[in-house]
């Protein structure tokens, strides 16, 4: 399905040399923000109180968040969960209380608070180790993730292409960390799960190309290595848009209408789904064009069957 067909390729690769620049500069600055600024880790990583309540009606949010704030919990969490009548409140640990008394002291915070009055459903405390441990079964998961990318890669394409596209993919990631980094905004388990949803979804974009340059290398023996890398990438375009596209309306939908517990997840998203078509598209195919791909890699030799002499 195409919305548009373009006659004449674009002439991508004659600005290799800037799109690669540009990559390297952003991945730069958010390798910076990363080492400098860090992560801004939530309580699944850091460790803090999950508290879990209900009200009669539903309560204004951003009342509970101003008076937690007041009581020193400017980083409390605030959100409805399931319906707009229960709340779930995550707090950080806080040096000098115990965990134990957190939740008394919020109940009590709650109950001065004009309107409904909220009633206790859960509570759970999430301690520094076992923050550790997610956050190494995260970092596990995504180093999982790149080999399983780069098997499918190696066996499918050859090499070049699993080097580009694996490079390709590791751009979004870091630069998706860097945004986080330089903006601290908070890094919870579902921006991970965004995160890893990303790699997915830039390799599927990476694997289209390929496959129409592998294609068009076989079928049009007159193109150079860029002109067989245009064609690949102005032929596949239209397709681009209209996945990207659909799925960008899908995430920005849930980064307008999803609520708190959804905006950094659909955030994260967003900026991988931008950040995907430029280094599908811009980073992975002229990395392939530096690492020497060429027609004769895809050429199958035939061997000639000598015919027996009686």
């Amino acid at each position: 399905m195409e919305f548009f067909r373009i006659r004449k390729d674009i002439p991508f690769m004659k600005h290799a040399l800037v799109f690669n620049v540009i990559s390297l500069i952003t991945f730069l600055l958010a390798v910076f923000f990363l080492a400098t600024k860090g992560l801004h880790f939530s309580v699944e990583f850091t460790g803090g109180t999950l508290m879990e309540v209900s009200y009669s009606e539903p309560p204004n949010l951003e009342k509970l968040r101003e008076s937690l704030a007041k009581e020193g919990y400017q980083d409390a969490q605030v959100q409805n969960f399931g319906s707009a009548r229960d709340v779930l409140i995550r707090l950080p640990n806080r040096e000098g209380m115990e965990t134990g008394k957190v939740s008394e002291k919020v109940m009590a915070n709650l109950a001065t608070i004009d309107g409904p009055k909220a009633e206790m459903r859960r509570v759970e405390f999430v301690g520094p180790q076992v923050g550790k441990e997610l956050a190494s079964d995260g970092a596990m998961a995504l180093l999982l993730v790149i080999g399983g990318i780069v098997a499918y890669l190696a066996m499918r394409f050859e090499w070049r292409f699993a080097v580009s596209a694996i490079i390709a993919n590791l751009h979004d990631v870091i630069i998706i960390l860097g945004f986080f980094a330089l903006f601290q905004w908070e890094f919870s388990l579902p921006v991970l799960a965004a995160t890893l949803a990303v790699l997915g979804y830039s390799v599927n974009e990476s694997v289209v190309v390929f496959d129409r340059v592998r294609e068009t290398f076989k079928k049009k023996r007159g193109l150079s290595t860029p002109e067989v890398l245009d064609h690949a990438i102005t032929s596949t375009i239209s397709r681009t848009i209209i996945t990207h596209g659909s799925t960008q309306i899908m995430v920005l939908s849930m980064l307008l209408f999803g609520g708190e517990t959804l905006y950094y997840f659909s955030l994260a998203l967003t900026i991988g789904i931008c950040f995907g078509i430029y280094s599908s598209v811009l980073v992975a195919s002229p990395l392939v064009m530096w690492l020497g791909v060429s027609r004769d890699q895809f050429m199958q030799v035939k061997k000639e069957k000598e015919e027996a002499v009686v």
